[in-house]
């Protein structure tokens, strides 16, 4: 089952590389993160989600059973919302088909799966490709605010609506698509995109399809990114350290490792994830550590950590609980939930960070200004 072809067939008679309203083109379908439509005005885009409606408290328009939104940008308001007018009342017209159609087995909750497209236009000021094997992943950080994008897209297709963290679609042919779009696409940094999985999840020991795609990349001018919370990544670090542009990157939310085992149980300790770093910079690779969300820790041992082992670091807070509500119940680390101490927390990491005279980027990709 082709589900972009079936985003595509919600909105007919709307199709790729035709107008909407008022010069707005229909450029691209995905259901990377759920449901998206992407059109584009001389260079300005619109990002329509589609999402079940009776999971949508707001939304700028609706069919019978689906809610369309936009993402806030520089297209006008009024127009945003009279392009989502204009696909819900398509939409009304195809959905039932359509919605029959998604429906699949959901018996597995590990899946082979294979599909037409891999790399996923992404960023506005900063463009470049998310490229994700997995969708789903096993490592289950219940912080992670996939789960909340994830979730309704897949009780759209009436598969199960299990915990995050058990269930994981395999992209088996991830390394076959991505050799054919790297001869059709433009050339655009590439990220190995955690935020729908862990590019070295538990699953990749078995399927390699994280390290079968970096060797396909071996040509590719343009960056590539590569993030984890992982040991896995260690065999492949030689490799990426052959491409002719890479980047190497731990997420590292805290630097004591017994809250790193309360929040993330299943993934590295703090101690491998420094090791990885290390080892990536003495085979040349660029290091970088993202830092979210702010955890319980020594601030000091941490900016000095990251000082010692990588070259530019990103900050963010917590972007909603997800599944973690239990484990901020915790009396240790209760207040650790609060959005200003989650401010501070960032304010005062950023400050021991400049005085280390670490780069701190911004956006989604390392480079970018603090």
């Amino acid at each position: 089952m082709n589900a972009r072809a079936q985003l595509l067939d919600l909105v007919r008679p709307y199709a790729l590389g035709g107008e909407v309203l008022e010069g707005l083109v229909l450029r691209r379908a995905s259901t990377e993160l759920g449901l998206r439509l992407t059109l584009d005005r001389d260079g300005e885009d619109l990002h329509i989600e589609v999402a079940p409606l009776e999971e949508t408290p707001r939304f700028a328009a609706r069919s019978a059973q689906l809610a369309f939104s936009y993402r806030r940008g520089v297209i006008e308001e009024e127009l945003a919302r009279r392009v989502c007018a204009r696909l819900a009342e398509a939409a009304t017209r195809n959905e039932a088909s359509v919605l029959e159609a998604l429906q699949e087995d959901a018996s597995e909750r590990v899946r082979e799966v294979r599909g037409d497209t891999l790399l996923e236009p992404m960023g506005d000021a900063q463009r470049f490709y998310g490229l994700s094997p997995y969708v789903g992943c096993l490592v289950g950080c219940r912080f992670c605010y996939a789960q909340s994008r994830l979730g309704p897209w897949r009780r759209l297709r009436g598969l199960q609506d299990v915990p995050w963290g058990s269930w994981v679609d395999v992209r088996v042919d991830s390394p076959e698509v991505l050799a054919r779009e790297l001869g059709e696409l433009p050339a655009a940094p590439i990220k190995f995109c955690p935020i729908v999985s862990d590019p070295y999840q538990p699953l990749e020991a078995r399927y390699g399809l994280t390290r079968r795609c970096l060797e396909v990349l071996r040509g590719w001018a343009a960056p590539v990114f590569v993030l984890t919370r992982t040991t896995l990544a260690h065999h492949d670090l030689p490799l990426m350290a052959s491409l002719p542009q890479a980047y190497f990157g731990v997420s590292l939310p805290t630097i004591d490792d017994s809250v790193r085992a309360h929040f993330e149980p299943r993934a590295a300790s703090v101690a491998q994830r420094l090791s990885l770093l290390a080892e990536a910079r003495a085979l040349g690779l660029r290091t970088f550590a993202m830092v979210q969300p702010m955890l319980a820790g020594d601030g000091v041992a941490l900016a000095d950590a990251l000082a010692e082992h990588v070259d530019s670091v990103s900050l963010d807070v917590l972007r909603g609980e997800q599944g973690a509500s239990a484990d901020f119940d915790d009396a240790r680390f209760e207040a650790t939930r609060d959005a200003e101490w989650q401010a501070s927390a960032a304010e005062e990491l950023s400050s021991l960070l400049d005085a280390r005279g670490v780069h701190r980027w911004t956006g989604e990709l390392p480079g970018t200004s603090a």
